[in-house]
């Protein structure tokens, strides 16, 4: 069967992106090369076969979990190959074309949108800063008063049980206001700034509270970073764990 087009993602560069270190691509794809579209706009293509990556196969393997996260994995890795290398546009996953002439037609159809978002992420990375709030911990301190109480009649029960009800009420409270004060100051140093839905995230160690993705111009990184690790180290007081990862390709700023 014959091969299909598969594109990573788009450079926008006055220059020919630098490949001498770009990662292996999905499997049972060729390897990544580009193709000019002309105007200073390349993608990151390579081969792939429609027995696996035509819209039936697609189809198919998308109830393989595993698959699509071996998939997803391998096509972030390339997309992440060009960071650095002016402004880089990523694709979805599973974008393909049946020909290189289909997918460069579908780029030069789509320049001038194109061209808004290269400049508007050219000279940013995207930084991702997640809080957990280390509940066991918290509560730990609630449970640790209880168990101080003498009052052990059914008065003092039920005493405790409400208190625990409004301890735990008020720690959401707090965490939701801790949480949207940090994005808030956060935004502030980046370009962009967007919130993914935390709960659709699992995490190890406690409730994710907060999943944010940060546009930050590259001139502001440094104080970028002093202002996340200040904050990780006061929240951290009070229970939180604020991790920053990056610099990524800006994946949650390409989508109109």
């Amino acid at each position: 069967m014959a091969d299909a087009c598969y594109v990573y993602c788009v450079i926008a560069s006055p220059r020919p992106p630098q490949r001498a270190r770009v990662a292996r691509g999905l499997p049972g794809t060729g390897a990544v090369r580009l193709l000019d579209a002309d105007g200073g706009l390349y993608l990151a293509v390579a081969d792939a076969p429609l027995s696996q990556y035509g819209e039936t196969a697609i189809n198919r393997g998308l109830s393989n979990l595993e698959w699509v996260s071996r998939a997803a994995v391998a096509h972030e890795r390339v997309v992440e190959s060009f960071n650095g290398s002016g402004a880089v546009l990523p694709m979805k996953l599973f974008t393909v074309f049946r020909s290189e002439a289909r997918a460069l037609d579908h780029i030069r159809s789509q320049r001038k949108r194109l061209a808004a978002l290269a400049k508007r992420v050219a000279g940013h990375d995207e930084w991702s800063v997640r809080v957990v709030l280390d509940r066991p911990r918290r509560e730990g301190t609630l449970m640790q008063r209880e168990a101080s109480s003498r009052d052990r009649t059914g008065a003092g029960y039920l005493a405790r049980k409400k208190a625990r009800r409004d301890a735990a009420a008020e720690l959401a409270a707090h965490a939701r206001e801790s949480v949207a004060s940090l994005y808030d100051r956060l935004a502030v140093r980046a370009r962009l700034a967007k919130r993914r839905g935390a709960s659709e995230l699992p995490t190890e160690g406690g409730s994710l509270l907060l999943d944010a993705a940060f546009l930050v111009p590259r001139t502001r990184i440094s104080s970028f970073h002093r202002l996340v690790a200040r904050e990780a180290r006061s929240m951290s007081r009070r229970g939180y764990s604020v991790t920053l990862t990056g610099p990524w390709p800006p994946y949650s700023f390409v989508q109109d």
